[in-house]
């Protein structure tokens, strides 16, 4: 199998050309390929295929197997991959994903992608549809248990669902015990990413994020994109900010006149390389 190593602010996938021919147990792949010790090493496995509506379909799987809706930082790459590879001369595009169709623009210096603007669509706020169970058509700063402390928390999907949690300072986090908690919550019927937040002022968030079935990850766009519009719903920023990753930056606008979410940011190739995916399925 042939695959491309690329990463969106460090939030790495392994990228398989799907539009010629099909792959085989993908949620298998997926799990062996992610292993940093003994496969190539990512957050999950995205492959690219053809699609009846879009220009491209982006399938998604997370480290452990299981099916992703959306992935802001991967569907950047997916951009970056279809035009670095010839499969596109398009700089403006549609991927078809299973959080809808997202309209994606590449932005092209000396014949290949540096960055991607993708309109994320409309946050889904209703706790039915993120979701979550709650006694409220919305969960914004909610209560929420989590080990031997209680947190506040503000629900958004984009796609797929996160709980937007404002803390002190993010540094002070042991993500590997608090996001399981979060995670394996029973009001979250789906599971859920959870954004830790600190604000640093009106335009500008730090971000430490948990990943369902990948855990803590460098950077998460679908996250950034829900943090912001949660940091806005409580009031503590403006609708444009910029957040600030372990991986890097993202710039997000909640434009709320169209109610749609931007989000710009790089993306990147790290290597080519080929695998024997029968020894991966053993």
């Amino acid at each position: 199998m042939l695959f491309v190593k690329m990463h969106g602010l460090g939030n790495d996938y392994v990228y398989v050309d799907c539009t010629k021919e099909n792959l085989e147990n993908p949620s298998k792949i997926a799990r062996r390929i992610s292993d940093r010790h003994f496969g190539v090493g990512s957050d999950g496995l995205i492959l690219i295929k053809p699609s009846d509506t879009a220009d491209f379909t982006m399938e998604m799987y997370n480290a452990d197997g299981s099916r992703g809706e959306m992935c802001g930082n991967g569907i950047r790459c997916v951009g970056k991959f279809v035009y670095d590879q010839g499969l596109t001369e398009k700089t403006e595009l549609q991927v078809e994903t299973l959080a809808g169709i997202k309209e994606l623009k590449l932005f092209v210096e000396q014949g290949q992608v540096q960055s991607v603007r993708v309109d994320m669509g409309a946050p889904v706020l209703r706790a039915a549809d993120v979701p979550v169970i709650s006694q409220r058509e919305q969960v914004i700063d909610e209560p929420i248990h989590a080990g031997n402390a209680v947190y506040r928390m503000t629900c958004v999907s984009m796609g797929n669902p996160h709980a937007v949690v404002f803390v002190e300072n993010v540094e002070d986090l042991n993500l590997e015990e608090l996001g399981p908690q979060f995670e394996g919550n029973p009001c979250f019927p789906n599971r859920v990413n959870t954004e830790f937040i600190q604000v640093l002022d009106e335009n500008r968030i730090r971000m430490r994020v948990w990943e369902r079935g990948s855990g803590e990850t460098f950077a998460c766009g679908t996250g950034a994109c829900a943090a912001v519009v949660a940091s806005v719903l409580n009031g503590f920023t403006k609708d444009r900010v910029t957040v600030e990753l372990l991986g890097g930056c993202l710039e997000i606008e909640w434009d709320r006149k169209r109610d749609t979410v931007f989000m710009t940011g790089p993306a990147s190739t790290v290597f080519h390389g080929e695998i024997d995916v029968t020894k991966l399925e053993e």
